[in-house]
């Protein structure tokens, strides 16, 4: 195992450091192996006599600071074209050992022509280690926990450098690899329904084509993070501001937003809940009943999901007005609107508030038969239900099976028509058309 590196050979390195050096290891990229030379204090624990190159990256790279969790599996892609080196390359790490984080000075040394690598270890004292930390402490709250990743990259070169994950480091990664084969190594850390989004996007023929000199765009996905769960990020590409058009150099970052993105979605269907509900019974409203119709509709149309509609009717009800005040009239329709929801506890079921003293269902994967059957099962629960002042009241029920060839409007007219039937045959009972 012969050969230079630099102005350094082997085996000067091993004579120089080898007595004073917390750890030597020999690596071979090629045949993913790697061997201790030396191994002292901390080094004991962190690294082991032989093993595989690759896990050698990962106790040197991919751990958690923090807590010592380890880098998910899907972060593994950026293993091969970071642990090669045609030069010197020296970085500071930190590794835990029994909770404990250690600041570790690394310097790798090629070994001319043999694919090896020499990797020279030391700990760092306490002092370098309080100093580093405070440091760190003030870019992490200005920039780490907002910038996820960052890199530079060369359409007319097909190149990328200043190569960052400051989640694993602050400093640049040794990352060799092209803006062709990095798009198609990232797009596998892409949700599935995000993956057309970036590549379009990303694509070469895109960025030239709608970026000028200094313009920027951004658009959000989900990317799955360290510990392997997808979380909401902000990409944004960026072209440098040069004097040459035909320069087509980019800066590219990847910003955290999972949190934002989660209270804005929490945000949006609080409000969209109260659009579609309503107010005094929460059930689905008029107009997000009419918006089920059409849905039942398309549904139907796509996959041949069948559905029924059931349009409820409470009897007599101006007489609960009228008698005992509209308080009275409202608590009644709440109470409705409660039996209702426990009657069709499990079934696939839109249920609102049509207007007045008129409900409506949507059920979906029911035929005619047993639409009948729910229709009655309704009715008979009105009636066996107790209504506080009022008492004993029953409904009048209309229902009507989803045709291929019906719109909402005509849908909803012979569910309608089928409710005046059995409102007309005396009330308290079902009618199908």
């Amino acid at each position: 195992m012969m050969g230079s590196t630099g102005d350094l050979s082997f085996e000067q390195a091993l004579e120089y450091f080898g007595d004073t050096v917390g750890a030597m290891i020999i690596a071979d990229e090629s045949a993913d192996t790697y061997r201790s030379l030396v191994r002292r204090g901390v080094f004991l624990d962190a690294v082991k006599e032989s093993g595989t190159y690759t896990d050698l990256v990962h106790t040197l790279w991919f751990h958690r600071y923090d807590d010592g969790r380890e880098i998910s599996d899907t972060y593994d892609v950026f293993i091969p074209n970071m642990s090669k080196f045609t030069g010197k390359y020296s970085k500071r790490l930190k590794l835990l050992v029994d909770g404990i984080t250690h600041l570790v000075q690394m310097s790798i040394l090629p070994v001319e022509g043999k694919g090896q690598f020499l990797f020279i270890l030391d700990e760092l004292d306490e002092r370098v280690h309080e100093d580093e930390a405070e440091t760190e402490n003030k870019v992490s709250s200005i920039q780490n926990n907002i910038y996820v990743f960052t890199m530079a990259f060369d359409l007319v070169s097909d190149t990328t450098s200043s190569v960052s994950l400051t989640e694993i480091s602050n400093e640049p990664l040794n990352y060799q690899i092209s803006y062709s084969e990095w798009r198609n190594t990232i797009v596998n850390m892409i949700a599935d329904e995000d993956k057309e989004l970036f590549l379009s996007r990303s694509a070469p023929d895109y960025l030239r084509s709608h970026f000028k000199p200094g313009h920027v765009e951004s658009f959000d996905l989900q990317m799955v993070n360290l510990d392997g769960i997808y979380q909401w990020v902000k990409l944004i590409f960026s072209r440098m501001d040069t004097t040459n058009e035909n320069d087509y150099r980019f800066v590219y970052m990847v910003q955290n937003v999972h949190e934002t993105t989660m209270s804005m979605k929490a945000t949006l269907k609080h409000y969209e809940e109260l659009a579609s509900t309503d107010a005094l019974t929460s059930v689905f409203n008029h107009g997000r009943i009419k918006t089920e119709l059409r849905n039942a509709i398309e549904q139907q149309k796509k996959n041949g999901l069948s559905a029924g509609l059931m349009i409820l009717d409470l009897d007599h009800f101006k007489e609960v007005n009228d008698t005992h005040g509209h308080a009275v009239g409202d608590k009644t329709l709440v109470r409705l609107a409660d039996i209702i929801r426990q009657t069709f506890a499990g079934k696939n079921t839109a249920i609102g508030r049509w207007g007045g003293e008129e409900f409506a269902a949507v059920i979906y994967g029911e035929n005619a038969a047993e639409l009948e059957a729910s229709a009655e099962q309704l009715r008979a629960a009105v009636e066996a239900a107790g209504f506080d002042a009022v008492g004993t009241i029953t409904c009048s029920v209309g229902v009507s099976e989803l045709r291929a060839d019906d719109s909402p409007e005509t849908w909803f007219e012979r569910a309608d028509h089928a409710l005046y039937s059995a409102k007309s045959k005396g009330r308290n009972c079902v009618c199908h058309e």
